[in-house]
């Protein structure tokens, strides 16, 4: 917890994005596979090192739910197609991590919605996941998305959306749905997107880095 909270005062001082910073992949139990988009987060980090003059360590760590690890983390990313399962110990620790200062960033792969969703009321059974509108600073941090989330991988062809859970006036949890932000940030030749594509969801993952580092 020492270094989360020592992380939220650099941040309050004005010198978060020159700190190395790391981030990390989350590891969950229940068959999901949380290792889907291998290349994601590396290549979000050069983006943002590229682009926001952070220095974020582009060796990206894996961490179980209930490790004492995730503490080491102000920022952990959740993705898979699948199941997922929190066990009552998981529950207390991912908990914990959050209303300490950590972050979530959940991004369905396609089929991990009912899912996140049980388990994340498990972690916050008195908060529900709230659509954040298009004038959210999330939205517009560094570059302008006016309509919300991009739509980078069809799926069901509905349209994105950003939902966010508020502990005390500090969303704590942003999950993209019908968006797939990790799969446009992977390598080019993992899904063939478009050059557009693939920019559009770099840019969307650099303004929820940028706004993670400063609310």
């Amino acid at each position: 917890m020492r270094k989360i909270l020592l992380f939220v005062f650099l941040i309050f001082m004005g010198s978060a994005f020159s700190q190395e910073v790391q981030i990390a992949l989350l590891k969950y139990k229940g068959g999901g596979d949380w290792y889907a988009n291998p290349t994601s987060l590396p290549n979000l980090a050069k983006f943002c090192n590229k682009n926001l003059n952070t220095e974020i360590d582009t060796e990206i760590p894996t961490v179980e739910v209930g490790s004492s690890d995730i503490f080491n983390y102000p920022f952990v990313h959740l993705t898979g197609h699948g199941n997922i399962i929190l066990s009552p110990d998981e529950v207390e620790n991912i908990r914990t991590y959050l209303i300490s200062g950590g972050f979530l960033h959940v991004s369905d792969n396609y089929g991990l919605d009912e899912y996140i969703r049980r388990e994340m009321k498990k972690v916050f059974p008195e908060l529900d996941f709230v659509e954040l509108p298009f004038n959210h600073p999330i939205y517009h941090e560094k570059y302008t998305f006016n309509s919300g989330l991009p739509k980078i991988h069809e799926h069901d062809d509905k349209v994105p959306q950003g939902f966010g859970l508020i502990y005390q006036n500090r969303i704590v949890c942003f999950y993209d749905y019908e968006c797939d932000l990790g799969d446009g940030w992977e390598d080019a030749e993992v899904h063939n997107d478009s050059e557009r594509k693939r920019n559009e969801a770099l840019e969307m993952g650099a303004n929820i880095i940028k706004f993670v580092f400063t609310q």
